[in-house]
């Protein structure tokens, strides 16, 4: 029999959004909080560099304010971000408070936290502990969650889809979201997850390249189940990469953190030579996807693999202070950044663009909410600046701990929901046919829609994505569905969305770059890419690129 589960507050995510949400409302209501694993595989864990805040009295929120504006390539909402710098300092002192362990100077006036700089901040603001903030927060969060008696935290579990009342065949009221479908790994059946509120915290969806720093979980789930319930989306077409992830054949993904570059590091040719200087003045400390573009470029006029990032001419005992974890995980590849460079390649980082929200973190759909990565708040705009989103995350999570915490008492009772229905499925005998298209999409995906685009790649991509839609929804309708097929079903629909949006700007801005329309236009285009969804089907979707 299947089960059914009923909470005040279902949150899918359990990284620095979703954890910290919880922690500010468990206090009034039951929380069940869905992480895919342990909350140490999220995005949020990885994190090295740190938070921004303005905690100087150098600093101000107008400067931090401009910054992020500037970044953000005229897209970037000035209420929104004005809006999340002011709610800055606060969320720092609740995490300290909660036991963070932020780096720290001693001075004579007193116990100081280190401020560090990073690309295209104009003044030190970004908090951190060392090299292993994201560790750091996400311990000392889960510590506390793990402690409270209204928290029940759900490891092993993916999330299928949610659950809302028009989906459920209820007409007699507004279409709200009443809960979720969760496929527990841990006896492979789809349990129910009833709740009068949902929070999606689900990060982003980095994973849809074949070269990324993110963790295998960030495959899109909240953008993609939130579009298929109803909700809009925007801006999907930017995609930060990151400049900076070690190049070597056994790390996979590991972030070489920004803060090198903020501390004095320098970006290499294989001949030893500085080349930043060339695409922007501001050199390494340019914005990320400035930084991104122009390595992409040097490696392609070489034909070199990988480029350099070199901080030795900084000492030993400031290296192994500042940047202990990076250190220690380059000694393992037998790489000692005190005397040598560090070869690094770009790889796909963080999705500027996500679910539609307010400012309290609120969709299109009532009673369903969305916060951090897998969220579009108008923060980031075109491109989102360095150590913002981990800033995004606490600032929207407690926004939306205050609406949901206003509307405990007026929410409605437990309607009745239909559990999975298994019963015309069978056992996949075919399972290739997953790992062979996970391989394709991301591959076409990294060649067509990277750091570089044309019209031409982005139609060869849509002609693709479509293809492989049809063919995942086919095998989601026959057979049993594994964590497997759950994310790559919904890693194509989000490459979909990334190509539609794509295809629209025709423009270069932020993170978009296309060679067909190299510059921006700021009189026509300077506008949001917002998708509603129209339900089209596959041969509607390909009509679209001709």
């Amino acid at each position: 029999m299947p089960m059914t589960y009923k909470h005040d507050v279902l949150i899918i995510g359990g990284g620095a959004a979703g954890l910290s949400l919880a922690l500010r409302i468990a206090d009034q209501c039951s929380v069940a909080i869905i992480s895919k694993g342990p909350s140490k595989d999220g995005s949020t864990y990885f994190a090295q560099g740190g938070m921004s805040a303005v905690l100087s009295e150098h600093d101000s929120f107008k400067s931090h304010i401009e910054d992020t504006l500037r970044v953000g390539g005229a897209l970037s909402d000035r209420e929104t971000v004005e809006f999340t710098v002011k709610h800055g300092p606060e969320n720092i002192r609740w995490m300290q408070e909660l036991g963070v362990p932020f780096s720290s100077d001693i001075f004579k006036s007193g116990k100081q936290l280190h401020l560090t700089r990073e690309g295209g901040h104009s003044h030190r603001r970004v908090v951190h502990a060392a090299d292993a903030t994201g560790k750091a927060m996400s311990d000392t969060l889960e510590n506390h969650a793990r402690q409270h008696h209204n928290i029940t935290l759900c490891e092993h579990h993916l999330a299928v889809d949610l659950i809302t009342t028009e989906k459920q065949g209820y007409t007699d009221t507004e279409n709200r979201c009443i809960g979720a479908y969760i496929f527990n790994k841990n006896n492979n059946h789809v349990e129910t997850f009833q709740a009068r509120h949902v929070v999606l915290a689900t990060g982003g969806a980095s994973k849809v390249y074949l070269y990324t720093s993110n963790p295998d979980g960030s495959t899109g789930d909240g953008i993609a189940m939130a579009w298929r319930a109803g909700c809009s989306v925007s801006n999907m077409e930017f995609n930060q990469f990151h400049p900076t992830c070690l190049y070597h054949p056994e790390a996979k993904s590991f972030l070489i953190s920004e803060a090198i570059r903020g501390e004095g590091g320098k970006l290499l040719l294989p001949d030893g030579k500085q080349f930043m200087r060339k695409f922007d003045e501001r050199g390494e400390l340019a914005p990320r996807d400035i930084v991104a573009r122009a390595i992409d470029h040097e490696m392609k006029r070489l034909g070199a693999s990988c480029l350099y990032l070199d901080i030795s001419h900084r000492s030993p005992a400031f290296i192994a202070s500042h940047f202990p974890t990076i250190h220690k995980r380059c000694l393992k590849y037998g790489i000692d950044i005190t005397k040598e460079p560090i070869p690094i390649v770009p790889a796909a980082h963080y999705t500027c663009g996500g679910i539609n929200t307010d400012l309290k973190g609120r969709t299109d759909i009532n009673n369903l909410y969305a916060i951090g990565e897998t969220a579009h708040t108008g923060l980031h705009g075109s491109n989102r600046m360095a150590s913002n989103s981990l800033l995004e995350c606490l600032v929207f999570a407690q926004s939306a701990a205050k609406d949901i915490s206003s509307q405990l008492d007026k929410t409605h009772k437990f309607p009745k929901i239909s559990n999975w229905d298994e019963s015309r499925v069978t056992d996949s005998d075919e399972d290739v046919v997953i790992s062979h298209n996970w391989d394709e999409l991301r591959r076409f995906m990294w060649d067509y829609v990277g750091i570089v685009r044309t019209n031409k790649r982005l139609e060869r991509a849509m002609h693709r994505a479509s293809l492989l839609q049809q063919e995942i929804n086919d095998y989601y309708s026959n057979f049993r569905i594994s964590n497997d097929l759950i994310e790559l079903r919904n890693l194509t629909l989000v490459a979909e969305l990334i190509i539609r949006s794509a295809m629209i700007r025709k423009e270069s801005r932020g993170l978009h770059y296309s060679l067909d329309y190299p510059e921006a236009d700021d009189a026509s285009i300077a506008k949001n890419t917002v998708l509603k969804p129209e339900h089209k089907s596959i041969k509607e979707k390909i009509k679209i690129i001709k």
